[in-house]
């Protein structure tokens, strides 16, 4: 019950009924990528995303940012999502996470002193 509370009430849990609604009668299911998200097209050439957890921009792997934004790419004709091996697997942005980048503050002492000299102690 409550799920369906937050399907109907908020839009940054995956979808709502709308774009439920508009994909069951307009989407053309177009592909999903490793992520879980599935990628669909309507008729007039309206392009949109469902994602498979929480909503992010970032996640979108670049085959399909590019085709989701029209972008004439070679990748995007031939809808074979190849990898080369100098490829680095996608990464959604880390910022604000645990994963996020810190500066290692024991090896670096010159942050530590600009961060330091802020404080009126």
């Amino acid at each position: 019950m409550l799920t369906l509370f937050k399907k109907i009430f908020t839009w940054w849990n995956q979808d709502t009924i709308g774009t439920r609604l508009k994909t069951i009668f307009f989407g053309k299911y177009a592909g999903s990528d490793s992520f879980g998200n599935k990628y669909y097209e309507s008729k007039k050439g309206k392009r949109w995303v469902i994602y498979s957890e929480e909503i992010d921009a970032s996640k979108i792997p670049v085959e399909w940012y590019s085709w989701i934004h029209f972008t004439q790419n070679r990748i995007e004709k031939e809808h074979n999502f190849k990898k080369y091996d100098w490829q680095k697997p996608h990464k959604s942005n880390p910022t604000g996470t645990k994963s996020a980048y810190y500066p290692n503050k024991k090896k670096n002492n010159a942050i530590e002193k600009k961060y330091k000299s802020w404080n009126s102690e």
